[in-house]
Formats: C-alpha cells, sequence, structure tokens
C-alpha cells in the first residue's frame, strides 16, 4: 500500500515539473522592463513601454500606469492592449548540428548543463547585454533615463519545475530501491 502511495506521488510531482517546465519556457514572461519617457518634454503618465522577453520572443507595447498601479499587472494577457510589437529572442544563437553527436554520452550532463545556460540567459539578458546597452543608449538623449526591471512569472515557475521533477525522481529512487530489496 505504501508502494502505491509513492508511486502515485512520484507520477503526481513528475507531472506537475514538467507542467511547470512547459508553462516556464513557452512563455515569455522571464523579465519584465517598464520604461517612463520622461525626457519628451511632457511628463505624463501615458508614455509607457513595457517590454517582456522570454526564450523565443521579445515583445513590447505602450500603456498607461496610474499612480497607484503595480507594474506586474500591466503584463497580465488581459491587460495588454490588442496590437503589440514582437521580435524573435531565441535562447542560443549557435547552430545545432543534426546528427553528429552521440545522444548516450550527453544524457548524463544535460540537466546540470541546462540549469547553467537558463541561469546564464537571465543574466546577459539583465545586466550584460540588453539591459546596460539599452539604458547607455537613452541615458545620451537622457540623464533620467531608469528603467523598472522584474523578473516575471515564468521565471518563478522554473525553480518550481525543477523542485518537483527532482522531487519525483527521488520518490521513484525509493520505490525502486524497495523494489529491489524486497522482490
Amino acid at each position: 500500500m505504501r508502494l502505491n502511495i509513492a508511486i502515485f506521488f512520484g507520477a503526481l510531482f513528475g507531472a506537475l515539473g514538467v507542467l511547470l517546465f512547459l508553462v516556464s519556457f513557452g512563455s515569455d514572461y522571464w523579465l519584465l522592463v517598464t520604461e517612463v519617457g520622461k525626457c519628451s518634454g511632457e511628463q505624463n503618465i501615458e508614455n509607457v513601454t513595457f517590454h517582456h522577453e522570454g526564450f523565443f520572443w521579445r515583445c513590447w507595447f505602450n500603456g498607461i500606469v496610474e499612480e497607484n498601479d503595480s507594474n506586474i499587472w500591466q503584463f497580465w494577457y488581459t491587460n495588454q492592449p490588442p496590437s503589440k510589437n514582437c521580435t524573435h529572442a531565441y535562447l542560443s544563437p549557435y547552430p545545432f548540428m543534426r546528427g553528429e553527436h552521440n545522444a548516450t554520452s550527453y544524457d548524463s550532463a544535460v540537466s546540470i548543463l541546462f540549469s547553467l545556460v537558463v541561469m546564464l540567459y537571465v543574466i546577459w539578458v539583465q545586466a550584460v547585454a540588453d539591459m546596460e546597452s539599452y539604458k547607455n543608449m537613452r541615458m545620451k538623449d537622457c540623464l533620467d533615463f531608469t528603467p523598472s526591471v522584474l523578473y516575471g512569472w515564468s521565471f518563478f515557475l522554473a525553480p518550481a519545475g525543477i523542485f518537483f521533477s527532482l522531487l519525483a525522481g527521488l520518490l521513484f529512487l525509493v520505490v525502486g530501491r524497495h523494489i529491489q530489496i524486497h522482490h
């Protein structure tokens, strides 16, 4: 009976981990940026550009910010305008050579390398490549330019997916060990 419960929770946590990974990596809400145009002469609340970026898409749209409005709600699906601009933002610019790799030698290291790639991607997008160069470019025209940068909800779903996947793997290891000892 305890073995069936462990198998059930292992499958549940594994499915939950995979679902969180698919939602997290399939969306484009890893990095959220709000840019207020304060140097355009008129300092009104309607001159705001919202940017959101994921693994595959980088999008931006204009919007309105009220005084007590939280920035994260502007990126919700229902609050976005019907028209927004999007461009491709792929994770890796390097081509993948099909058929020229040994799959068995890569299987053992793929999870660690993928986690490192995700972490380095987030650091690269926020600190090195996009934000600093864009901020420096805009500060040439306007010294009062300070964008608001937030991690999106997709960024927080990925560690939860990792946790549930590792927990499912641990439960299946315990179940396998139990079956090996007792049968």
